[in-house]
């Protein structure tokens, strides 16, 4: 694809122009590895980014408790993920996407595989979510992104909800020519939560993830150096990106360690004042752990319920299509 003379897109919103243009062989290899530790799992890979040791003690301290389920080591995979460090052509994820987008990838790829484990392990364990995304390049890229066309990105793609995110001077600014993409995703991955820079709003798109464009528009006659490309995620014909499979016994091991930690924090939360007032309340039998673990559930299942109707509002351009 199109690349700027001189330049070498790290920002990892900013990389889409990276992405080889062709299909290239399934991500797989991985996928029935034994789930370990954020420690065993940078252990192959620490040739390639020397300083990964010390950013995931950084990453697990800062994923204590961890959110949304995860377990603590999945959660910090995600935020070693998201970190940056100098040099910055040893952070983690920009070795980790060069290789998932070159045609030699499954020569490559070989001591990632534990990593790659842990982190997708994580993400599929996240919801998948329907909503616009963007992200952008210092480009205009029209050329490479034909309008009926199909695309494949094999990176994971890092993409925000928020245009004051995208368009401020850190990523793409608002000036010269640029092309800010507007993709309708089935699958985004709400990461903020487990994001080293929780202000990006990230939401990112997993390897493999297919493309059709709809349209090339201009948002403003004023500025006709932005350019602005619709895409809708499509579900490729094949699986491109194979699904982590966990056992039985991982599965188990997860589910005692939340039920301990949610009955952790269930005996330290303060009595009600009628039990604190009344003695002969207070002294009654300790309930029986698993039918409070129930109530818990159900609890757990009604808020999230609730949660699943809220959405937020979506802003919208009013684009001028230039074809």
């Amino acid at each position: 694809m199109a690349e700027a003379k001189g330049t070498v897109h790290f920002n990892r919103f900013l990389d889409v122009s990276e992405e080889p243009g062709k299909l290239l062989q399934p991500i797989e290899g991985y996928q029935s590895l034994e789930l370990v530790s954020l420690e065993e799992a940078i252990e192959p890979i620490i040739k390639f980014c020397p300083d990964v040791r010390r950013r995931a003690y950084i990453a697990k301290g800062n994923c204590d408790p961890p959110k949304d389920g995860l377990t603590q080591d999945e959660s910090a995979s995600i935020f070693l993920y998201t970190m940056e460090w100098a040099p910055r052509d040893q952070c983690l994820y920009v070795v980790l996407n060069s290789i998932l987008r070159s045609k030699n990838r499954n020569r490559l790829i070989t001591p990632w595989l534990l990593f790659m484990k842990l982190l997708l392990t994580a993400l599929f364990n996240l919801r998948s979510c329907g909503m616009t995304v963007w992200r952008g390049v210092r480009l205009d890229l029209r050329k490479e992104y034909v309008v009926g066309k199909t695309y494949t990105w094999w990176g994971f793609s890092s993409c925000t909800e928020s245009l004051h995110v995208l368009e401020s001077e850190s990523f793409l600014g608002q000036e010269e020519k640029r092309t800010m993409f507007s993709i309708e995703c089935f699958n985004g991955k709400k990461i903020r939560s487990h994001s080293s820079l929780e202000e990006e709003d990230e939401i990112l798109l997993l390897p493999g993830s297919q493309f059709i464009v709809k349209s090339h528009l201009q948002p403003s006659k004023k500025d006709p150096d932005l350019i602005i490309i619709q895409l809708r995620q499509v579900e490729p014909p094949f699986v491109l990106l194979e699904e982590p499979s966990i056992s039985k016994k991982e599965n188990l091991s997860d589910l005692n360690t939340q039920i301990k930690t949610k009955l952790t924090i269930a005996a330290t939360e303060p009595k009600p004042q009628h039990l604190k007032s009344n003695p002969k309340l207070s002294t009654k039998p300790i309930p029986n752990p698993v039918d409070e673990e129930k109530k818990y559930q159900m609890k757990s299942g009604m808020l999230t319920s609730v949660d699943r109707f809220i959405s937020e509002k979506k802003k919208y351009y009013n684009y001028e299509d230039i074809y």
